[in-house]
């Protein structure tokens, strides 16, 4: 298909879109947050349509030579499902995030201000091989007031198809439009171009996914874009930790789920706690099926375990592994992991574990990201998490929206300034 083809087709969806928000912006919070659970209950009671497509989708993945994590990035199954319509009902029940005043003021010439939250209007989502995101995409920005233009890859063609057409049957009995959620076709890799360069179409643009499709979206887009992060994740096991918290920590950080951004992809740990910690550690990481990349230090405790390992490589300390795959490394102090951490890692989500509350404060204050943990797994950074239902991906930038983005992120602000016949002088 031709440029211009695509352009127009983005253009169109957007403009559909665009005119069926309209329905969202004179809907009442109770008739969204209704549209939602309608939604919810749709997903599962229509999960054998929505995994036989999913299972159609897996096998062209395997033919394709998917590997093991995106494959399971693009799964679902009932228990997935059931999770997914979950988030969209605590999306639901968070409170109104629209019509809320920031700031309210009169001014001595009398006129009156407020500002109040309002919708973007059209936001645009990239993203690839996980048709969650469809739906915690579409339930988030729909809440929000915005209408939801979604291009997934084509590796989650079927699925994300039968997302959508579930969650548009559900809007269908509704005061809300189902044109409110728009597919972008994914057989033509230049609607995503064309999403991105259709300023003055789309309001905003958001990408999820890996480090290369975040750069090219954010080094290609015309539109405004929100850029959600990668994730080296870095647990550090201080001189004061308790070490049987920190195992726990450790190795749900790296193991719960390792194909996602929070997941810890390297070990810091303090020489003094070194030599009774990376024992146990590097037998746990092993015995979890973890393959080791460890400095000069940890790997002489890994060769007297006899366990395999190999030295770790300067390309490493900044790779985002997504399957059971970690680097090791002993620090000489504090500051010395937090310069690890500013060097090597993408300001996503990094972990302490400490008895010392001022160790815990200097952690916090020289960690540049966008969630630290104390004491506690790097898997929390999550929206379902920290309570804000689903999310539609993790910031790590600094401006508008940082750590993981629901509702309120979702949206911008209107001065509203009321008079009585004021004109300035």
């Amino acid at each position: 298909m031709s440029k211009n083809q695509n352009d127009e087709i983005v253009a169109n969806l957007a403009d559909v879109a665009r005119r069926a928000a309209r329905t969202l912006v004179k809907a009442s919070y109770e008739e969204r947050k209704k549209a939602l659970l309608a939604i919810a209950d749709a997903l599962e009671e229509n999960k054998n349509r929505i995994i036989e497509a999913n299972l159609s989708d897996m096998e062209k993945g395997r033919s394709a030579g998917l590997n093991s994590q995106l494959l399971d990035r693009l799964m679902l199954n009932e228990a997935r499902i059931s999770g997914i319509a979950s988030g969209a009902r605590q999306v639901a029940v968070l409170p109104n995030p629209l019509g809320n005043i920031l700031r309210e003021r009169t001014l001595e010439n009398g006129l009156h201000l407020q500002q109040i939250t309002v919708p973007f209007g059209v936001v645009g989502m990239v993203y690839e091989a996980r048709p969650n995101v469809t739906v915690d995409a579409a339930v988030i920005l729909l809440m929000s007031g915005n209408a939801a233009l979604l291009r997934g890859s084509s590796s989650a063609e079927s699925s994300n198809e039968i997302l959508v057409k579930v969650m548009r049957e559900a809007l269908a009995k509704t005061p809300i439009s189902p044109e409110v959620i728009q597919l972008i076709p994914s057989n033509d890799r230049d609607t995503t171009r064309a999403l991105l360069n259709a300023r003055g179409k789309v309001d905003l643009v958001i990408p999820r996914g890996s480090a290369a499709l975040i750069r090219m979206v954010v080094d290609e887009s015309t539109v405004p874009t929100i850029e959600t992060g990668a994730g080296v994740c870095h647990v550090y096991v201080d001189s004061k930790a308790d070490l049987e918290k920190a195992l726990p920590i450790l190795i749900n950080s790296k193991c719960h789920r390792p194909s996602v951004c929070n997941a810890a992809e390297t070990l810091l740990v303090h020489q003094e706690v070194a030599p009774e910690f990376l024992p146990i550690a590097i037998k746990a990481l092993h015995g979890a099926g973890v393959v080791l990349h460890c400095d000069q230090t940890s790997l002489n405790v890994a060769q007297k375990l006899e366990i395999p390992a190999s030295l770790v490589q300067e390309e490493n300390w900044s790779t985002e592994y997504g399957v059971l795959e970690m680097n090791i490394g002993v620090v000489s102090s504090l500051v010395a992991a937090v310069d690890h951490i500013l060097k090597y890692g993408t300001n996503h989500t990094e972990a302490i574990v400490t008895e010392s509350p001022e160790n815990a404060d200097a952690f916090i204050a020289l960690s540049d990201c966008a969630a630290v943990m104390v004491n506690a797994s790097t898997r929390f950074t999550d929206g379902e998490q920290m309570g804000f239902g689903a999310e539609i991906g993790i910031s790590n930038q600094k401006l508008h929206a940082r750590g993981p983005m629901g509702l309120e992120q979702m949206t911008t602000t209107t001065w509203i300034v009321r008079g009585n016949g004021q004109i300035r002088k």
